[in-house]
This record gives C-alpha cells, sequence and structure tokens, in this order.
C-alpha cells in the first residue's frame, strides 16, 4: 500500500528532526512525507533545508490555515492522491524502526480497517501477570497485563463513575478508558477512538468527513470527535506491535487555565457528538465526574508537591467552562453539523 505521512508543526524544529532521523531508519518507508508548517518564523524550513530526506515535502501555512485540524486537513488535500494510507504523527514522536511497517500491515490482515493508531510505550509502566502475580486494589488489570490505576480513577471507582467499556471505547457517560489503558501485548485490538498524534486512515473516507473546524489551535479532543464521526463507515484498531515514544515538548501548548477549559467544554462537545441524547443517568454521570476531576486538581494545588500553580490555574479554568455550560453549550458548525446528521 502507498502511504503518505503527514506531519503538522508548530515552532518545534528540533523535535521535528528528531521525529524525522527515526522515519529515517524504518524498515517500510512513506512514499510521501508531507510537513505542515504552521511556525511564525522560519526555524523548521532552515532546520529541514540543511537536513534533506527523500520523498519530503515542506509547506508553511498562511494564518487562516493555522492550528491543527487546520493544517491536517490541508495536508490531506495536498497528499500524492495515489497513497491509500494517510498516516497522521505529533512532531515531538519518536518511532521503533518497524513502525510503518506494523502500522500499514494491519490495514491488510483486517479488511474492515478504516482507521489504525499506533501504540505509546513510554508513559505508562505495565507488567506481565499470570495466576501467581499479586494484585492489588490499585492495579487496573487487562488481558494478562497490570499498571498502576491513577488517583481519578481509584475515587471513580469507589464512587461507582468508573468506566463500565473496554479502553478505547465511550460509555454513554462519556470518560472512559483511552487506548493509553491497552496493554503492551503486540497484539491488535479494537477501539472506536485513536490518538489523533498517532493515527492513520484510509484517503476513501475522506472528502464527505474531514477533522472539525470547531476545534482551534491546539484542538484536544479532536481526535475523537473525529474517530467518532466515521464509525459508521468501518472499524478502527489500535496495534500495540506498532511502537513509539511520546516526549510531550511544552511549546505550542495553551496555558494552563486555557487547557481546564478547553477539558471541560470539548469533552463535553464530543460527548455529544458520540452520545446525542444521552439518559438521565448518564447525564448525571458526565456531571458528577466533571465536578469531581476539577476539584481533584484543585485539591492538588492545596497538596501536591509540585505544579501547584499549574494545578490551581487548571481547575479554574475547568470550573469555569462547567458553569459556562449553563447558558452557553458549544454548537457544530453548519458544515460539521450536516456530517454528523448523515
Amino acid at each position: 500500500m502507498r502511504f503518505t505521512l503527514i506531519i503538522c508543526t508548530y515552532m518545534r524544529p528540533h523535535q521535528l528532526l528528531q521525529l524525522l532521523e527515526s522515519v529515517k531508519i524504518q524498515s517500510v518507508y512513506p512514499d510521501e512525507i508531507l510537513i505542515v508548517d504552521g511556525s511564525t518564523n522560519d526555524a523548521t524550513a532552515r532546520i529541514l533545508e540543511a537536513n534533506p530526506m527523500p520523498n519530503l515535502r515542506y509547506h508553511l501555512v498562511s494564518q487562516n490555515d493555522r492550528g491543527l485540524t487546520k493544517q491536517r486537513n490541508l495536508g490531506i488535500t495536498l497528499s500524492d492522491k495515489n497513497s491509500e494510507i494517510l498516516c497522521f504523527l505529533d512532531d515531538d514522536t519518536i518511532l521503533e524502526p518497524d513502525y510503518f511497517s506494523n502500522l500499514i500491515a494491519t490495514y491488510a490482515n483486517f479488511s474492515d480497517a478504516i482507521g489504525v493508531g499506533g501504540y505509546i510505550t513510554n508513559e505508562v509502566n505495565w507488567t506481565k501477570t499470570d495466576e501467581t502475580t499479586p494484585v492489588s486494589a490499585s492495579d487496573f488489570t487487562y488481558d494478562g497485563w497490570k499498571r498502576k490505576d491513577g488517583s481519578r480513577f481509584l475515587t471513580r471507582k469507589k464512587l461507582g463513575l468508573d468506566s463500565d467499556r473496554p479502553p478505547g471505547f465511550a460509555p454513554e457517560f462519556s470518560n472512559g478508558r483511552s487506548i493509553g489503558f491497552l496493554p503492551p501485548s503486540g497484539k491488535v485490538y479494537e477501539a472506536e477512538q485513536l490518538m489523533g498524534g498517532v493515527s492513520s486512515f484510509r484517503r476513501s473516507i475522506f472528502g464527505a468527513v474531514w477533522f472539525s473546524n470547531y476545534f482551534e489551535g491546539y484542538g484536544l479532543y479532536e481526535d475523537a470527535d473525529f474517530c467518532y464521526r466515521i464509525l459508521h463507515l468501518g472499524k478502527l484498531y489500535v496495534n500495540t506491535a506498532a511502537r513509539l515514544e511520546h516526549h510531550h515538548a511544552p511549546s505550542g501548548r495553551p496555558n494552563q487555565f486555557q487547557y481546564g477549559k478547553m477539558v471541560v467544554r470539548n469533552g463535553w462537545y464530543v460527548w455529544r457528538v458520540r452520545t446525542p441524547k444521552p439518559s438521565a443517568n448518564a447525564k448525571l454521570k458526565w456531571h458528577a465526574i466533571t465536578i469531581l476531576l476539577a476539584a481533584i486538581r484543585f485539591t492538588n494545588a492545596i497538596f501536591g508537591k509540585k505544579d501547584r500553580t499549574k494545578a490551581l490555574t487548571e481547575s479554574a479554568g475547568r470550573f469555569a467552562a462547567y458553569a459556562r455550560l449553563f447558558f452557553d453549550k458549544p454548537k457544530a458548525p453548519a458544515a460539521d453539523k450536516a456530517v454528523q446528521d448523515q
């Protein structure tokens, strides 16, 4: 299969170069590498000129096209029309040598796949389990593996607010377990959402469906929104053998107050994209979880040992966005609404 790698970047020339160095040594090399740059200076262009790579094309976007979802849509439009698969990577990731080999092979092995995600290896410590492995109440177990559960999920368990679906699937009240809760088993798992920065999709789905113009700039949860809107077209999978690291470069990210607002407001938006008419019980659980997580973030500011200012400003953003929902709920742009109603 011919495939294009699209990297949307913003003010991260050195992180981008690290990623491209890992692309160079891939066992299966992209037929096209398209850099869609939203930077406000020429540092990225200069570093690419000094480090040429086969099949690479560079495009600097205008101010009107700056922002993650806009740059992705532009990258799709600019990409080689003969590419069957379009791969997206965050500019602060680093690939293992067989990343593309395993990712692209998934489409051949699962003919109903319209999208396949990769697997981040450096964010969670997992332990293989067997009948003799001790498992505590603070552990999350799945498919013969265990990891420590976060304090937020431990609290949710005690309050009966834990997800009732597998990782990568959203319960009716949203706030499920992400694909980060899938273990490093080397298996392929079905999901209904992929992480946008380690994702790929068949070109054939684009045209009627694009990345939403509701999301601006950083675009938190834009990946969940897109995945939910294409579920009627086929299935999504995560291949845990398509491995990479994500190093979360701080540049280009919103401040903590804006981030807190996006967590709540964008979270409400994608919840209603997935579940337009939730039950009363689901509504109750969504609101309870939203308040709980904002309160936990606030206690981090009071009792935490580090980043207390960040925790305080993020919790303030969460509470501000939550209050706003009662008189100003997010609305999908007309173009996106037409797609959602199909």
